[in-house]
């Protein structure tokens, strides 16, 4: 069971997370379809394309766009499988709807892709709970280190190019390389931002 371009894969959990555990208790966050948000977008490999390598290996964790697993209805109301639905708990996955996978216990950033952890907001003024356009770098990618950007250092990126992610528990950006336009000098004295939430989710 081969793709010749796709990957296969399958979702690690629900394809929808619409519950947290709160104190050893069920919180519901969500209960249409319709939210994004809410999509599950961690999956297993359950087989990698023919026609090139990826690094991608069968059984690894991966971050993926919320499509793949999302439901819809259709022009009459029906509610129906995402389109990447293959068969049973399977679907198919294009290789620019992979940001993030885990081998060996380590997440590294997929192509074009790296993943910004938000900062806490210094503004006594502001209503806004974290800094705009500004973050610690946690997954970088070559194109990056060809810059010397490297994991930990504090950059600036462009505005609306910026995806929420949960990953480990934690509140991400990702974005692409591209996306980001400074590096800032880091005096370690930044606090990253994490809602409570999230670690519970």
């Amino acid at each position: 069971m081969k793709s010749l371009y796709d990957f296969i894969v399958e979702p690690l959990g629900e394809t929808y997370n619409n519950e947290i555990q709160v104190d050893n208790k069920s919180l519901i966050l969500n209960t249409k379809i319709e939210s994004f948000k809410f999509v599950n977008r961690h999956a297993r490999v359950k087989s990698c394309p023919l026609a090139y390598y990826t690094g991608i290996n069968v059984g690894d964790i991966i971050i993926i766009h919320q499509n793949v697993f999302r439901v819809f209805y259709d022009t009459l109301g029906k509610q129906k499988k995402s389109r990447s639905w293959f068969k049973d708990n399977l679907y198919f996955c294009q290789p620019d709807q992979i940001y993030l996978y885990k081998q060996n216990g380590d997440w590294k950033s997929f192509n074009d892709r790296c993943f910004i952890k938000p900062l806490k907001s210094k503004s006594p003024l502001s209503n806004e709970k974290e800094q705009r356009l500004i973050g610690i770098l946690k997954y970088g990618n070559s194109s990056l280190e060809d810059k010397k950007i490297t994991p930990g250092d504090l950059v600036g990126y462009t505005p609306y190019g910026e995806w929420e992610f949960i990953i480990d528990n934690e509140r991400l950006y990702c974005m692409k390389s591209n996306d980001i336009v400074i590096k800032y000098e880091n005096k370690g004295n930044q606090k990253e931002y994490n809602p409570s939430w999230t670690s519970s989710s």
